[in-house]
């Protein structure tokens, strides 16, 4: 649910968020829920700060998680939480025989998809996670999924779904937080952005969305060890990073962080100058077209079974 303030502007509220003023734990369904009113109200963000940022060699995280499918015609791949389909379509322009699947919760997000690749070029299902019922078992060679799993709870059935619709020797990947001291001045965002926060709601961080297990690296490898005992399980560390006028960097920096949604413009705008001030290269102007840095951290997760 939303609610509209004088400047007409939306604030999230869900079962969620009041669970939390309430000093509650929040159940699966309150998150999901959750997650549907974010994505519904701001369909494509998590792909713009995603595209923009870019590691060494170029690469943005969803072309770094692309690169784990093997270029063979006919092999079938599944985007879990594909959203707006970016993922999808590297895939598709890569080589047009791939097989591709995608699955979202998010209706809005799966019209941008859809909308944005070739008709009858990939098979899009609005599904939950921990519930894959419109694929088949033993039907996808990889399974993919692009920084979603972090806010996917309860987490054991969704990694139960990723085994079962898996071939034999399929491969599953995925693009989580990588640890927040990888990053240069990563942890100074992520403090300023949660200060605002918890000013608002003091649980959000100690509470937070999806599995915290997912989170850690070390906690991560042991979950996904339990869930694919018999896998090889490869985790790589990598740090994306994005430039431009400071301005523009503070505001995909902060759509970037689902915490953010919840608070009510007038503080997000203070936010966000104290973050322009944060990611300024340099310190010295306040001109507000002066050129701006954010780095984060990032894990992918590999898993061969």
């Amino acid at each position: 649910m939303t609610n509209k303030n004088k400047n007409n502007q939306a604030v999230l509220n869900s079962t969620w968020t009041e669970s939390l003023a309430n000093n509650q734990q929040p159940d699966s369904k309150a998150l999901l829920a959750h997650l549907r009113t974010v994505h519904r109200n701001n369909a494509g963000f998590t792909e713009k700060c995603a595209s923009s940022c870019r590691d060494k060699a170029g690469r943005n995280s969803y072309e770094w998680l692309a690169e784990i499918v093997p270029n063979v015609d006919g092999i079938r791949v599944l985007d879990l939480a594909c959203g707006s389909g970016p993922l999808l379509k590297i895939l598709y322009d890569r080589n047009k025989n791939f097989k591709l699947k995608g699955a979202d919760i998010s209706p809005e997000e799966l019209e941008l998809a859809k909308a944005r690749l070739p008709k009858g070029s990939v098979d899009l299902f609005e599904l939950k996670a921990q519930n894959l019922t419109a694929i088949d078992d033993n039907s996808v060679d990889v399974v993919l999924c692009h920084w979603a799993l972090t806010l996917m709870n309860p987490i054991t059935p969704v990694l139960n779904e990723i085994r079962r619709v898996l071939s034999t020797g399929g491969k599953f990947a995925a693009l989580v937080n990588g640890p927040m001291d990888a990053a240069p001045g990563y942890n100074d965002v992520y403090n300023l952005i949660y200060e605002y926060v918890q000013a608002k709601l003091p649980k959000y961080g100690e509470i937070d969305l999806g599995d915290p297990r997912i989170r850690s690296t070390d906690s991560s490898k042991n979950l996904l060890s339990e869930a694919f005992p018999d896998a090889n399980i490869n985790i790589k560390t990598s740090v994306v990073s994005m430039e431009g006028p400071v301005t523009e960097v503070a505001e995909t920096t902060a759509g970037f962080f689902y915490a953010s949604f919840i608070l009510p413009p007038e503080t997000r705008g203070i936010l966000l100058s104290e973050l322009s001030n944060l990611l300024a290269v340099s310190k010295q102007s306040r001109d507000p077209e002066r050129q701006g840095r954010f780095s984060m951290p990032i894990n992918r997760l590999l898993i061969s079974k």
